[in-house]
């Protein structure tokens, strides 16, 4: 196709996007009562093993399709704006497509977030024909080292690829924080990702036990530089990460378990993924009143969270109904990962 069609047909696409957010946002405001974002796991195996991870294993099983059919029509029932497909690495999924379409089917906004490692040209186009709105790739380093393989000189090929085909919205996450020997490493991932006319994103990474420490002066440093990159947009309302890279807590109300869901590869709902087991409860059998009580809900995790996405949809409905403590999680007071048994 030529390259002004092209640009033309991605453009179309973009409003259409922003249009149908928009839309979303609007939605959100109005009402409290259906979640705005779930993160669905259709895998839990990986085919890398980075070292400050705790959502992956090596041998499981892909979900059934079938199984996830339901799933996601449950979260359409439930009046979810938007799902994020994420794992595990999703791509290893062989029938991701039509998970994508189902999504689409349900009149939710699909995106993907994936290590990159297993795009292709063919396999770009199909997530194009499936219908996949976006879909985010961090990339923590220039070079692979034994923190992480996710880094530029692997994948700079696979971006390239992504900026000739892809259809959708592409964001690049590059990080700074614990386990990162060079912070500058970001400012080069984001300039590239820039280039490539991307969206670029810094996030402040955790540690494998869910846990942050303050950033020092040139990990400070890139990330001031980089946030000012940022174009205006709902992803990057980030301003809580400020108290984040300071170690100080962010005083916040959590709607996990309300306007977030993460649906783990067994198809519990948890409040994230550094909190799986609570609600621990089957998404099946999830309801608007689990939302209601989950949204009123104070977590004691709360002040020293780095989810990024939770943080987001929460704004929503930061100035209205406050929240309460729940005797019964007590144990996630601490803020200690919890892990599903």
């Amino acid at each position: 196709m030529p390259l002004a069609l092209t640009t033309l047909r991605r453009r179309a696409k973009a409003l259409h996007r922003n249009l149908r957010g928009a839309a979303m946002a609007a939605r959100a405001v109005a009402s409290t009562d259906h979640p705005l974002l779930a993160h669905i796991i259709p895998i839990r195996r990986c085919n890398l093993a980075c070292t400050y991870c705790n959502e992956f294993d090596d041998f499981s099983m892909p979900v059934l399709t079938e199984e996830m059919f339901r799933r996601i029509d449950k979260l359409g029932a439930l009046g979810t704006a938007v799902v994020t497909i994420s794992g595990g690495e999703p791509l290893l999924h062989p029938e991701l497509d039509d998970v994508i379409r189902r999504i689409r089917t349900n009149g939710m906004i699909a995106g993907l977030i994936t290590n990159g490692y297993l795009l292709v040209a063919e396999r770009i186009k199909r997530l194009n024909r499936a219908g996949l709105e976006w879909l985010q790739i961090s990339i923590d380093n220039v070079n692979p080292d034994e923190v992480s393989k996710k880094s530029l000189k692997v994948l700079d090929r696979k971006l390239q690829l992504l900026a000739e085909h892809a259809d959708f919205h592409v964001n690049i996450n590059s990080v700074v924080g614990s386990g990162i020997s060079n912070p500058q490493d970001a400012l080069t991932i984001g300039k590239r990702a820039l280039e490539l006319g991307f969206t670029s994103t810094i996030g402040i990474i955790h540690d494998g036990s869910g846990q942050v420490q303050p950033l020092n002066d040139e990990e400070r440093r890139v990330y001031d530089e980089m946030k000012s990159w940022e174009k205006s947009s709902f992803t990057r309302i980030n301003a809580f990460q400020d108290n984040i890279a300071e170690g100080l807590p962010n005083d916040w109300r959590c709607r996990a378990g309300a306007r977030y869901l993460y649906i783990c590869e067994d198809g519990l709902v948890h409040y994230c993924s550094q909190q799986r087991g609570y609600p621990g409860v089957a998404l099946a059998t999830y309801t608007r009143e689990d939302m209601r009580r989950e949204y009123l809900t104070e977590k004691g995790c709360a002040p020293h969270c780095t989810v990024s996405c939770v943080h987001q949809v929460s704004i929503f409905d930061s100035w209205r109904a406050p929240q309460h403590p729940a005797p019964a999680l007590q144990a996630a007071t601490s803020g200690e990962l919890v892990q599903i048994k």
